[in-house]
């Protein structure tokens, strides 16, 4: 075979090799994709790299998907090999924590625990793989949400009837009388919702605002210098610099707060413009991935 056949055979099969690479690369699924918040795409690592020089993170999650709790667990992981973690968790209402550290001393046992404790209805699935980290690590869980009995309180009577509760009661609640902000945008559009004006409850927003202040007063309450708090939510607590991180930068501006907001788009190679901005760093996830429920 002459030079030039030889030559004319290895074109040939750099083209089929360069088609069948190209194949595989089309039948590619991605499960993610990372952005920061102008848009840009980025890794695990890059993320990581920056989430380790944060005071608090606060992970706003999709509450019903696998990607966000696997990824939460990896970062949880991967933090504590170079920091002090302490984990808090939207999941756990402030009057379930004695349950709760009784559980991560191994005082009771998860039925004691789920007998204790009011546990989300995908716990076992979603959360309890986090929980059972921290216990085998040591590491402290905090129990940060507001008593679901006191947001329908205020959904039912509004935030001033929270005067009238007994200390003992207050005590589970950020202190008050506690800082509101009718105008925030993410409060506003709760109101939007309302296809009726006339039907608009303006408690609404109130009652989600004491979440979001009971969960920035409990990250508060255990953040100690040097350490690392590292924050489940729904990303609507967190998005846009509200809810959470808006009751944070009122206590205190100088925390270095950096936030991840999930998300679902069609494509996820490229970030949709309506969510640039919304948070420090997007976990986007296709339309089509599975749910937990």
């Amino acid at each position: 075979m002459s030079q030039k056949e030889i030559i004319k055979v290895i074109g040939s099969f750099c083209l089929a090799y360069f088609c069948f690479f190209n194949c595989l690369i089309g039948q590619h699924k991605q499960a993610y994709q990372l952005f920061d918040s102008a848009g840009v795409k980025l890794d695990y690592v890059q993320m990581l790299d920056s989430l380790r020089t944060a005071d608090i993170i606060l992970f706003g999650e999709m509450h019903n998907s696998p990607i966000c709790h696997w990824l939460s667990y990896e970062l949880l992981v991967d933090l504590d090999t170079a920091a002090d973690v302490t984990l808090g968790m939207e999941m756990f209402e402030r009057d379930n924590q004695e349950a709760l550290d009784l559980y991560l001393s191994d005082s009771i046992t998860h039925a004691g625990l789920d007998s204790s404790a009011r546990l989300w209805s995908n716990y076992q699935t979603d959360y309890q793989p986090l929980v059972d980290y921290a216990k085998s690590e040591g590491m402290p869980v905090i129990a940060t949400n507001v008593p679901r009995r006191y947001a329908t309180q205020v959904y039912r009577d509004g935030l001033e009837s929270l005067d009238s509760l007994p200390a003992e009661e207050q005590a589970w609640l950020t202190p008050l009388p506690m800082a509101y902000d009718a105008e925030l945008p993410g409060y506003q559009s709760m109101m939007d919702m309302f296809d009726d004006p006339s039907h608009a409850n303006e408690n609404l927003p109130k009652a989600q605002a004491l979440k979001d202040a009971t969960m920035a007063y409990s990250i508060l309450s255990h953040l100690t210098e040097g350490q690392l708090f590292f924050h489940l939510n729904g990303s609507y607590h967190s998005n846009n610099g509200e809810g959470i991180i808006w009751y944070l930068q009122q206590a205190n501006p100088d925390l270095k707060i950096i936030s991840i907001s999930a998300e679902e788009q069609v494509n996820i190679e490229a970030l949709d413009p309506e969510y640039q901005r919304q948070a420090d760093f997007l976990l986007i996830v296709p339309e089509r991935m599975t749910k937990t429920y």
